[in-house]
């Protein structure tokens, strides 16, 4: 292609709110352009990219043995009434009424449009297992697009799923797309870590988020030191603390205390004098018409992920809720009696191993002191249970190892869905014995746009992208400085034209600009390979390359320029194989 017939819309300036390296660059760059908050339309480079990437994806996943088709954007919201996900998803999915009255939804991903399909087409164990995907639009109505389409209202999306006759099958096709994925992320040339995750409001059991890392990531990734355990912050789990030494006959009596208006843990701290790890945070949900608590010490945090496992469906409860189950104003709830009062008592393993600690009396303006838990509060019952549902913090740990913290942005997530679609939505097979059984699915979702902006979040410098070959918009670029000068243009358009013969995806530019400017333009979009063409050069039979990487050009005889160049591509190339 020739520079002069495209439109790369290069610019200096960026608006305010391009807080991250790729949104910055991708805009800079001339890769994308803003429609509206959280949309955006791709321009040639951008659209490149993702066509590269797209085609990488469809390579891995055909080698995995799926099958790919194509479901629509609109979807009845019957069926997401069916699934009960109209309402687990909330003012994030899109809907909208057409001209006859119906409501339909705009999907932010398909399990129960392809589950309805396998309903309709796959009725024996002969036709298992079946893995169908897709690469389309998905929308989702972000409360707060940002950091460009990294969190972005509208985006590609891989989304694959898969149907089995038992729980080996789902094993091995879960193992085959993993192994897929794999294969995808090195190609495209963006590191990784896999990590265990929740499964969230997709639902199911087993789950794995495949993470870049980064500084600038929105997710918490949560590992041991050596790598042998990693987690997003959702599912890390921790392990139990030792039993405090405060024995509980050494401690005495529950100890009421007047604190006036102090409702906070802060406030209570620095009213009593104590710290936040000494403190019963004392936390009231509603679930399902029912009243569920939840006990944390007061310097850490409830994980309502880990919570839901054991309570399904929690949401914090209402301030009259509150009051009705502990008779006190919001701030000064406290386990102490609250076992007998509510549905659900569920103790963090931590609480559980206090010695002592202060928190809520029940009471409007009141705390107690030297509440014991076992003694002053159950930790067996019927209606009470002991577990993991806190976030993990930096300096725990989890099987003896302590846990670090780092950040990432997630590219792609897989989980074991299990029955929980194909019971609702009817993918019933006839297995061998002629008996109907539920499919037993998997499900997988790759962000295309997500690879594409993760690689320049992590590959960039102060002169513009740095992409890796499979993902960059063009392989190479030849740059004649000084187009009108007939011996200049004359050796670009034949370097040009030879590297089009090899297979090489190489950009022309055939601009009358300076030297800088084509320069400027080359780097900010990250294009990994430049050759230079000059007057001065060609007098002395040599001309520029220099990788993207290079801090200088490298003379290069211009009889072996596109050698050379052949060759540093398939170096590039073979450190991208897999």
């Amino acid at each position: 292609m020739r520079y002069s017939k495209l439109l790369i819309p290069t610019v200096k300036e960026v608006p305010a709110e391009a807080e991250i390296p790729s949104h910055r660059l991708m805009i800079r760059a001339g890769f994308i352009r803003k429609v509206a908050s959280g949309t955006y339309t791709y321009l040639l480079l951008g659209w490149r990219s993702m066509l590269k990437i797209i085609a990488i994806v469809r390579q891995e996943m055909d080698r995995s043995g799926a099958q790919e088709i194509l479901m629509p954007v609109i979807q009845p919201m019957e069926m997401w009434q069916q699934t009960g996900r109209d309402q687990a998803y909330g003012e994030t999915l899109g809907r909208f009424q057409d001209r006859h009255g119906r409501m339909n939804v705009l999907a932010p991903t398909a399990e129960e449009v392809v589950t309805s399909l396998a309903a309709a087409e796959l009725q024996s164990y002969k036709q298992l297992p079946a893995n169908l995907y897709q690469i389309n639009t998905k929308y989702r109505d972000e409360f707060r697009p940002r950091f460009g389409v990294l969190r972005s209202r509208e985006f590609i999306m891989m989304d694959a799923y898969s149907f089995d006759a038992d729980q080996a099958g789902l094993d091995k096709v879960y193992k085959d797309v993993y192994d897929a994925w794999v294969r995808i992320f090195k190609r495209c040339g963006v590191p990784y870590v896999v990590v265990e995750a929740d499964s969230g409001e997709i639902g199911g059991t087993g789950s794995h988020e495949f993470m870049v890392p980064c500084e600038t990531g929105e997710d918490i990734i949560v590992h041991t030191e050596d790598g042998t355990y990693a987690a997003n912050i959702e599912k890390a789990e921790v392990d139990p603390p030792t039993k405090d030494t405060a024995k509980p006959q050494a401690v005495g009596a529950v100890e009421e205390v007047f604190t006036p208006n102090v409702g906070s843990i802060d406030a209570v701290c620095a009213f009593l004098g104590t710290e936040p790890a000494e403190m019963i945070k004392t936390l009231i949900y509603s679930a399902d018409g029912k009243t569920v608590v939840a006990l944390v010490r007061g310097d850490h945090e409830v994980n309502e992920a880990k919570l839901k496992k054991i309570a399904p469906g929690v949401a914090m409860a209402d301030e009259q809720t509150i009051r009705t189950a502990t008779g006190a104003a919001v701030g000064f709830a406290g386990p102490v009696g609250l076992a007998g009062k509510v549905d659900l008592l569920v103790i963090d393993a931590w609480v559980a191993g206090m010695g002592a600690g202060v928190t809520g009396a029940n009471k409007t303006d009141y705390h107690v002191k030297n509440v014991v838990p076992g003694r002053d509060f159950p930790l067996e019952g019927a209606n009470v249970r002991v577990a993991d549902i806190r976030n993990a913090v930096e300096g725990d740990r989890h099987g003896g190892k302590t846990l670090k913290f780092s950040r990432g942005i997630e590219i792609g997530h897989i989980f074991k869905l299990g029955t929980k679609y194909s019971e609702k939505l009817g993918a019933n097979f006839i297995d061998e014995a002629g008996v109907g059984k539920p499919c037993i699915m998997g499900c997988y979702g790759i962000g295309i746009n997500r690879i594409l902006a993760s690689a320049i979040e992590v590959g960039n410098d102060e002169n513009g992208c740095l992409l890796p070959l499979a993902i960059a918009p063009f392989e190479a670029e030849v740059v004649p400085i000084n187009v009108e000068d007939p011996a200049v243009a004359g050796e670009a358009e034949r370097i040009y034209q030879e590297l089009l013969k090899a297979g090489v995806d190489v950009l022309l530019d055939d601009r009358p600009a300076r030297p800088g400017v084509k320069f400027k333009d080359a780097d900010l979009g990250g294009i990994p390979l430049r050759i230079v063409i000059g007057q001065r050069g060609l007098k002395e039979g040599n001309v520029e390359i220099k990788r993207r990487t290079d801090a200088a050009p490298t003379a290069t005889p211009v009889g072996e320029a596109v050698g050379k160049a052949l060759e540093i591509l398939a170096e590039m190339k073979a450190k991208l194989s897999v």
